[in-house]
């Protein structure tokens, strides 16, 4: 009978910001500047490695499809976190709380095995250079990008149905910004002990599986550096991968703080600091790490310009 006059949850309030009510409107511009930023660099990479054909290699086509996704990744959050800033109800429907977490879950998950795909290029062109056009051609790069993709997919919809198909009777405040796994998993009325084993060992495979990879691969790597002769042969080697271990470093590490804690241990106010980091400020840092870092990148901007500038007639 007590259950009967439970009233089921159809909406969600986030309550991320709530306590710097008196700074919204000072975060709506900031955020809103570095969201414009990052469009902004991911579409000079995207359109820079579309433009010049010096860059059609499969270190760049990997690039341009990071920068699409991380574009696809802030999307998916931001324009709502800066329409709730400057809204007095900062409310989502049931439905859209779940939509958004299987499209940020998707490209999340998406994100770590393309990683994994980088790395492995990394490992094949230095490795393996005599047979780096053949190993990674056209149908090995676009195949290992549906891998990533279909792993993404299968994952973000186990998660997503796990979460939603429990019963929310109870409190319909998000103490988020968005319909992460945690808070909202928090807020189910009950919830078993297999769904929780089930949502850790998914974020084990998507976090732990492409890092271990990314490990064997660099390890085969700085043992392919090491025997080459001059230091500045080794420097030039590592430096096309000095960019692709900092971003897994900052992706995997704000993930693997998220994701791979105790339930326990759950902290609304560190998450929503985390997680500003990595769904505003990682995706405006990466572009700007791969391209401030690359020479080659760079000449290419120069050559788009001075084409767009003066374009043959």
């Amino acid at each position: 009978m007590e259950r009967a006059n439970e009233t089921l949850v159809r909406e969600f309030v986030f309550l991320g910001f709530s306590s710097l009510a008196r700074m919204q409107l000072l975060l709506f511009v900031v955020f809103l500047l570095l969201y414009m930023f990052t469009l902004g660099t991911n579409a000079i990479i995207i359109s820079t490695i579309v433009l010049d054909r010096a860059l059609h290699n499969p270190m760049y086509f990997f690039l341009a499809v990071l920068s699409c996704s991380e574009t696809c990744y802030t999307f998916v959050i931001v324009p709502k976190m800066l329409v709730d800033l400057l809204a007095q109800k900062k409310t989502i429907s049931f439905l859209g709380c779940a939509i958004q977490m299987f499209t940020f879950l998707f490209l999340g998950c998406s994100h770590s095995f393309l990683l994994a795909a980088m790395g492995y290029d990394r490992y094949t062109a230095i490795c393996n250079p005599l047979h780096y056009t053949v190993l990674m051609g056209h149908g090995m790069c676009v195949g290992l990008v549906a891998a990533a993709c279909a792993c993404g997919f299968i994952v973000a919809q186990i998660i997503t149905s796990l979460i939603f198909h429990l019963p929310f009777h109870s409190s319909n405040q998000l103490h988020h910004f968005f319909c992460d796994i945690s808070p909202v998993l928090k807020l189910a009325s009950h919830h078993s002990l297999f769904n929780q084993l089930v949502i850790f060992m998914l974020g084990v495979f998507v976090l732990v599986v492409p890092l271990l990879l990314i490990m064997i691969s660099y390890i085969h790597i700085i043992s392919a550096i090491l025997k080459i002769s001059t230091s500045a042969g080794r420097y030039k080697t590592f430096s096309t991968c000095a960019s692709h271990l900092i971003v897994v470093t900052v992706h995997y590490g704000c993930a693997s703080f998220i994701y791979l804690r105790p339930k326990s241990n759950y902290s609304s106010s560190q998450d929503i600091l985390i997680s500003v980091s990595y769904t505003i400020l990682t995706p405006l840092f990466n572009p700007m790490i791969y391209s401030l870092r690359n020479k080659e990148f760079k000449s290419a901007i120069r050559r788009v310009v001075l084409q767009a500038s003066y374009p043959v007639n």
